[in-house]
């Protein structure tokens, strides 16, 4: 495995709600939901730690939210102030390398092996720089510092909010041997429940099995996991790529065919897609819809219109399209995915203004 290199991944913390606490000092200290309108059809987009500890988390329905915490304050989203905070921190970033590979708004990789500060140490890189984010934005970012990407995003999470966390060459293979199978890229509540029916707990399990093994219990999956979980990640950080699309998908907690559940899914991807493409100023004339079902059945929907797709709130118009060309609601489904494809530098979007959600005769399904 190369491990020379020196990848940060950068993640602010509870970054929507975060900015809204830091602009409004009466959300300070305060359960704080980002989202819609909780006697509609709103759903979570972000919340603050003191709503995370009540259970509320991103993409549940704000009913469900305000029944859990009933003592929530409830805020609609403000994606210009996000967006513009963003670039700010991306600044920051590039002060220090020019490779930084944006994942949304609110989290990066970036490439230190070779800086512009000249320090060998990553460590002391990874909290000089979220210490300026604070000086500068009054936000803070937690941090993982490693030698390829999957462990740097894995270390990012250990020490939230406001932590760093390494994960030295030394330390790796006993890390991810015990790393529960969760944490893994692409294992989901049903590829868990597998792992676990077969014995496999952690990464020191999955190691015992060799990729011929790998690959026919999990599909291509396998071959992933084979490598990462002896410490192998060769993904470079990207700082310019030709995009073909923009997207987004999430594997479910749990699967499931509920409606109003599917729909708070694809109304947080919907936000999340749609800032991205604003950040990146592009749109783009086709939107794909993924699902896979608890069987691993996957199937795609698409449509394509002649003005392009660039905001949340003309993909929530038209996604009642594609699901009623998909028959969801029937089948439990494990996965859910939006992208954008087609894309153009085309920035004359008509805005909807359906937030928080479509009416009811324009229900996602």
């Amino acid at each position: 495995m190369n491990n020379k290199r020196k990848i940060i991944h950068i993640d602010m913390d509870a970054f929507f709600a975060s900015v809204e606490q830091r602009d409004n000092r009466e959300f300070r200290g305060k359960p704080l939901i980002v989202g819609g309108n909780p006697q509609n059809r709103g759903v979570v987009a972000a919340c603050s730690y003191e709503a995370r500890s009540f259970g509320v988390h991103s993409a549940m329905p704000c009913s469900t939210a305000a029944r859990i915490c009933p003592q929530a304050i409830f805020v609609r989203p403000r994606m210009n102030t996000y967006r513009q905070v963003s670039a700010q921190i991306m600044e920051i970033f590039t002060q220090y390398t020019p490779l930084v590979e944006p994942l949304s708004v609110d989290e990066a990789f970036l490439d230190v092996t070779i800086n512009r500060r000249n320090h060998p140490s990553a460590t002391i890189l990874a909290t000089t720089i979220c210490q300026q984010i604070y000086e500068e934005s009054g936000l803070t970012a937690s941090a993982g510092v490693s030698f390829n990407k999957f462990l740097a995003k894995v270390a990012s999470d250990l020490n939230k909010p406001n932590g760093i966390s390494t994960i030295t060459p030394g330390m790796a293979l006993d890390f991810i041997s015990s790393l529960p199978v969760r944490k893994f890229f692409g294992v989901g509540k049903v590829t868990e429940q597998k792992m676990h029916s077969l014995g496999l707990k952690n990464g020191a399990d999955l190691r015992l099995l060799n990729e011929e093994q790998l690959l026919h219990h999990f599909g291509k999956v396998g071959s992933f996991l084979y490598n990462i979980v002896r410490a192998i990640d060769t993904r470079p950080v990207q700082s310019q790529r030709c995009r073909k699309s923009i997207g987004n998908e999430t594997t479910l907690q749990q699967d499931t065919k509920d409606r109003v559940e599917i729909n708070a899914i694809l109304a947080s991807l919907a936000y999340q897609v749609g800032a991205s493409l604003e950040r990146k100023k592009t749109a783009g004339y086709t939107l794909t819809l993924k699902i896979r079902y608890h069987d691993f059945t996957t199937i795609t929907r698409s449509i394509s219109i002649s003005t392009p797709f660039g905001n949340a709130e003309n993909i929530l118009f038209h996604l009642p399209n594609l699901l009623e060309k998909s028959g969801i609601g029937t089948n439990k489904i494990r996965l859910l995915g939006l992208s954008i494809s087609k894309l153009t530098n085309d920035r004359r979007v008509p805005r909807q203004l359906l937030l928080p959600f479509p009416q009811p005769k324009r229900c996602l399904c």
